[in-house]
């Protein structure tokens, strides 16, 4: 039989609260779970790739930018005591991080509002690039999209004559497989629909897969964290993850009690992954006690744009396998590649090396060409895994009921796109490959416009919908920043903010190598957009320098 990482046969494989809720009355699994699982305190938040250990968030978290001193919604007029406080609540809540959505766009907001009211500005408008959510700036859906939500949404409308005949037949079947989009679902997801997901991964992977190892998920994130739930244990479980990471990870796990075992990625050589790194930051970890359970890899790279060859995927398999570590690959961009480097999947490649690796693969309907991120449609897959740990997700996963119906007709409209000759496929195809495009020219532009600025690099952008460039910072305003409380590239982030209305994400609240500075930012604006964007940050860049250098 297969090696397994994870089974009931070793004591406390799974996460103790996953193996008791479902067996125990509730007083008793309460004083079981106490007892197997030691209930962190501050201690519980150990990131030792970063070297901290027993701290205390701030009192306002900033991502990973500093303390920052928000205006407290508080009054001055008395009040009873409150049961919670920020001493008092869970303190892994004060330590979690995530940069995506922190102050920094708090402040953009305010930007953009008093615009709307009429207030002046440098600026005629804020320009959000922090976020990859292609329709909160300007990307039309996809109109198969909206085709297939309203025949699901309102059945009526499949008589309609202005559906194509072959989204009313998508449609109803979606429809007869279920009691519609108004009801629960069984907790894996509708049969069709995983059925769909199984039909696509046969045709790109070229091995079998089973709707039951197949769970729909409110998009990727959900996935995630289900299997963050299941692994970690206590804070001496480890989860490898890339720095830079995209901070779901960062935040899944300090929320959760584990810990971070980060390993960098090459900056000198497109943001690869050096095999040696994993080798290293697995040993040193390990000397310091941190039982290391899973790599996570996110190929095509958030914030980084790169895509991993095959040569790079097997020896990542070929470690975990050897390492008995399990495997947690993020492909959601896997539609978004723009240079000479194919998208392989790490499932192909488990398979063409008969590896007994235990993989869990996560998909979205947020990114792609449909970019349908408030819909929160995705997938998980879960391959070489035990039946009984496959059981014990299902467990948790039905906690939730099931992923929510708009998701999973999205799910099912992503992974079944029409083919030549169906009543729907030219306008499809003509929308899907303008999308692609443009995504691919603003990729190009952005790479080569950042590179054009003195005292900024970016490396090629090959997929996903990111560059991460780094920056040139004077130590006048290293020191500036510090005098505020600040890390250096938040500083200048802010600044870049409030004098261009650009708003990107400082390169700490995804980690970096020290010494270094970045930011991230999408290329998801329209394309005039993208060109007043470079224009602002070279011209702001430059007086950035002349002020502090």
């Amino acid at each position: 039989m297969a090696r397994s990482f994870l089974s009931h046969g070793s004591p406390a494989a799974v996460a103790p609260a996953m193996a008791l809720f479902r067996h125990a009355p509730c007083r008793r699994g309460l004083s079981q779970l106490a007892a197997a699982r030691p209930v962190p305190g501050l201690g519980g938040v150990v990131r030792r790739a970063r070297g901290r250990r027993n701290n205390v968030a701030p009192a306002v978290s900033t991502g990973d930018y500093g303390t920052s001193r928000c205006a407290s919604f508080a009054t001055d007029m008395p009040h009873a005591p409150t049961v919670l406080s920020l001493d008092s609540i869970n303190p892994l809540m004060r330590a979690m991080r995530y940069a995506v959505r922190g102050p920094l766009v708090v402040r953009a907001e305010q930007h953009a509002q008093a615009i709307r009211n009429g207030e002046p500005r440098p600026f005629e408008k804020v320009i959000f690039c922090n976020i990859g959510n292609p329709q909160s700036v300007g990307q039309k859906p996809v109109t198969l999209a909206r085709q297939m939500l309203a025949a699901c949404t309102f059945p009526d409308a499949i008589e309609s004559a202005h559906l194509p005949a072959d989204v009313k037949r998508r449609a109803n079947d979606i429809l007869s497989h279920s009691s519609g989009t108004g009801a629960y679902s069984e907790s894996r997801g509708i049969s069709v629909v995983r059925d769909v997901v199984v039909d696509f991964l046969r045709r790109r992977d070229g091995f079998d897969a089973t709707p039951e190892t197949i769970f729909l998920t409110n998009g990727a994130s959900e996935g995630v964290k289900a299997m963050l739930d299941l692994v970690i244990r206590d804070m001496y479980d480890g989860i490898m993850i890339p720095i830079p990471q995209y901070p779901l990870y960062s935040a899944g796990i300090t929320i959760k009690g584990g810990t971070q075992v980060g390993y960098y990625l090459d900056e000198a050589r497109s943001w690869q992954l050096d095999i040696n790194e994993l080798y290293s930051r697995l040993s040193e970890a390990r000397t310091e006690g941190v039982r290391v359970r899973a790599l996570v890899i996110i190929n095509p790279g958030n914030p980084t744009g790169q895509v991993l060859n095959k040569e790079n995927l097997q020896q990542i398999v070929e470690f975990c396998e050897t390492e008995q570590l399990i495997l947690m690959a993020d492909e959601v961009y896997q539609e978004n590649i723009y240079g000479d480097t194919p998208f392989i999947s790490l499932k192909q490649v488990v398979c063409e090396m008969d590896s007994p690796v235990e993989l869990v693969s996560f998909h979205s309907t947020s990114k792609g060409m449909y970019g349908e991120c408030g819909v929160r449609g995705g997938y998980m897959e879960l391959h070489n895994f035990l039946p009984e740990i496959v059981e014990e997700v299902y467990k948790a996963v039905s906690v939730n009921l099931c992923a929510n119906i708009f998701g999973q007709v999205m799910v099912h409209t992503m992974l079944q796109p029409p083919v030549p000759g169906e009543e729907s496929y030219d306008l499809w195809k003509q929308e899907y490959d303008q999308l692609f495009q443009s995504l691919k020219r603003k990729a190009t532009k952005l790479e080569l416009g950042l590179n054009s600025i003195e005292g900024v690099s970016c490396n090629q952008i090959d997929g996903a919908m990111y560059a991460f460039p780094q920056i040139t910072m004077p130590q006048n305003a290293i020191n500036e920043a510090e005098r505020l409380g600040m890390q250096p590239d938040a500083f200048y982030c802010f600044q870049l903010l409030d004098h261009t209305g650009v708003c990107v994400v400082p390169g700490s609240g995804f980690g970096q190598r020290a010494g270094t500075h970045h930011f991230r930012t999408t290329f998801l604006p329209p394309e005039d957009e993208i060109d007043t964007m470079l224009s602002s940050l070279a011209t702001f860049h430059a007086e950035f320098l002349d002020k502090y250098g």
